[in-house]
């Protein structure tokens, strides 16, 4: 599985002007754009364009310029601005470093927010996350409908091997910037490498999988690219790069039984066999009530040692502020409008999930609403039955909750929070997406612990400062 929100502008979607009243602003989006207006998110509220300075930030650089809607989130809500910190020169395109490290561009007080395509670790102010809560409190009013819920929740294969049938391998790009945000992955593909064997997760169409081979000079590598959709494991094994000597493709549900084919592994894949495991917006797609099988077959398969590269949503992106109506189905959990679902994480949500971590005695409220959710799931996952037909998903067979879940060492976690920037349609889009890499504990794997990009950073700071 992968995720279906990694392009905003599905060229499936395109929406024909012609046929909404709605008034819009003078410059009109593309297409696809105007669908994610006026389709997907809530209703945009005609305003003048103007920007205004909020009432917590201000912008020292104002122009006279408009800005836009972005997917019904109010172009008047500003990002929060850090103090200046280096002198920079409008020639410099890199911004902070020469050359450009992924990253390290902030959004500092002086800056023009439309200079760039995109700013790092971004904060929103308080009438944004207002803003976000009353949208939340929208979506739980109006969920979907227990009849879909049933559906969606049943099937969900067919729902990923439609979404694949139709986007096919022109969905996604490729990830080129998988191995910034997790530099072990450029490392075992080095000729001096100890061998290695990788397994993603939802692979998709094999934009991580392929980008990684073709860079590779170890023949210790071999890359297992899993999918539950039977169709993206189609197109793998369909691309003119496919070697079953370097790289196998197979249908596997990461929350499979173990009492299902192969013991609830992927084929061709032993206990304690895979140095790493590479879940790339993949564990948001899954029920909650999943959860804790696919973390014991994650467990299972690893070597002592091994690692998961991980990254998935995090609460407050624009991908679930601007869902509409009838999309909710739990505190956190949507369906998209192909059928496809996702789920938004807290830190501290999959810190207690990967790795065991009690929650800390001083929270904020946000902190509390999600270690509330937690428990919630846990005390549904201790009543439910094994083979309890309310949630049938297949081979999604809930486990006994009669042996505790295998915790792993929370070895590095960042919140990557960036704003994405359309400059020509003057559109500022919050993203927030969550980054961590869990070990499993012992010294079997050769393989080094990878770092993720924001603590790179910070050492990169520290070592400075000293």
């Amino acid at each position: 599985m992968s995720s279906t929100n990694e392009n905003i502008e599905d060229v499936r979607f395109q929406t024909d002007n012609s046929v909404t009243a709605k008034q819009r602003p003078r410059q009109q989006l593309s297409k696809a754009m105007e669908h994610m207006r006026f389709a997907v998110t809530v209703d945009p509220i005609p305003r003048s364009s103007a920007i205004t300075t909020p009432p917590v930030t201000e912008d020292p650089a104002p122009t006279a310029q408009t800005e836009s809607d972005a997917y019904g989130v109010p172009a008047s809500y500003a990002p929060v601005r850090k103090p200046t910190h280096r002198s920079h020169s409008p020639t410099n395109n890199q911004k902070r470093s020469d050359p450009f490290a992924f990253g390290s561009r902030f959004l500092e007080e002086g800056d023009d927010i439309f200079e760039f395509n995109a700013w790092d670790h971004v904060e929103v102010d308080a009438s944004y996350l207002e803003f976000s809560q009353q949208q939340f409190e929208k979506q739980k009013a109006d969920p979907v409908s227990e009849f879909d819920r049933k559906r969606f929740n049943d099937n969900p294969e067919k729902w990923w091997n439609l979404f694949y049938k139709n986007n096919k391998t022109n969905f996604f790009k490729n990830r080129k910037w998988l191995a910034q945000e997790f530099p072990i992955l450029d490392e075992v593909t080095e000729e001096n490498a100890p061998p290695t064997v990788l397994l993603e997760v939802g692979a998709g169409a094999g934009n991580s999988a392929f980008p990684i081979l073709q860079k590779r000079k170890n023949p210790g590598l071999k890359i297992h690219a899993c999918d539950f959709s039977k169709k993206a494991v189609e197109l793998i094994r369909g691309h003119e790069l496919y070697d079953p000597e370097h790289i196998q493709a197979d249908v596997w549900d990461v929350a499979a039984s173990t009492d299902s084919e192969n013991a609830g592994l992927p084929p061709g894949i032993e206990e304690g066999s895979v140095d790493v495991v590479l879940m790339i917006f993949i564990f948001s797609a899954l029920n909650p009530r999943q959860w804790d099988q696919a973390v014991r077959n994650i467990w299972k398969v690893l070597k002592p040692g091994g690692q998961v590269l991980f990254r998935d949503y995090g609460r407050g992106d624009l991908a679930q502020v601007r869902f509409k109506k009838g999309r909710y189905m739990e505190e956190n959990f949507y369906v998209r409008g192909d059928g496809t679902r996702v789920y938004f994480f807290e830190k501290e949500e999959l810190e207690h999930i990967w790795g065991g971590k009690e929650p800390k005695s001083e929270k904020t409220e946000q902190d509390a609403t999600a270690n509330k959710s937690n428990e919630a799931i846990e005390k549904t996952l201790d009543n439910l039955a094994v083979n309890d037909d309310t949630h049938p998903e297949g081979s999604h067979q809930i486990p006994a909750r009669n042996k505790p879940r295998p915790t792993f060492e929370v070895v590095h976690f960042g919140i990557d929070r960036r704003m994405l920037v359309n400059r020509q349609r003057r559109l500022k889009m919050y993203r927030c997406w969550m980054q961590a890499v869990f070990r499993k504990a012992g010294h079997e794997s050769e393989v080094a612990t990878s770092t993720i990009r924001q603590d790179k950073h910070a050492a990169g700071e520290e070592k400075e400062e000293q």
